[in-house]
């Protein structure tokens, strides 16, 4: 069996598009980075994502059952880096440098993100190391003309729309 230094490894030359994951509310607001992000189903809208347990917005979204989504734009590395804990910035502090807006559930959404959703926790499953996140699509915003993020090789790289 693999290691797991060398699975890590392994999957960082797979490309993956970067979404940022909101979770609480003023003191205890925090969030990350997920490239494990995908649409579930589309009747009713899901979305799913893996959640490393030791994430600070983990416990968080146990508690609340609500998040945003926000899918990261080619000019968002300066968020990613933010939300993925590389600056050093935690809870309430990674929000700072960049536009939101509140979503009916409480949530903040990046208000220039090429697409964002609020969304309810429908289920967590517990597998190794994360849970898979099951939640619930109960708004969209969209915002054309803003590119893609990805994380590959170590680094977050933009795509020009």
């Amino acid at each position: 069996m693999p290691s797991p230094e060398a699975f890590k490894s392994a999957m960082r030359d797979f490309a993956g598009a970067c979404s940022l994951i909101t979770v609480g509310q003023d003191a205890a607001a925090t969030g990350l980075v997920v490239t494990s992000g995908v649409s579930l189903t589309a009747d009713p809208p899901m979305v799913l994502a893996c959640i490393n347990r030791t994430s600070s917005s983990w416990p968080l979204l146990q508690v609340t059952g609500a998040f945003g989504w926000s899918a990261l734009g080619a000019a968002h590395q300066a968020v990613a880096e933010r939300f993925s804990g590389r600056s050093g910035l935690r809870g309430p502090a990674r929000y700072d440098g960049a536009d939101w807006v509140t979503a009916a559930n409480g949530t903040r959404l990046l208000a220039d993100a090429p697409l964002a959703f609020a969304c309810e926790v429908d289920e967590m499953l517990d597998r190794g190391t994360h849970s898979i996140l099951i939640g619930r699509v109960l708004e969209i915003r969209t915002l054309a003309g803003q590119g893609g993020l990805i994380y590959w090789n170590g680094v977050y790289r933009p795509l020009a729309a």
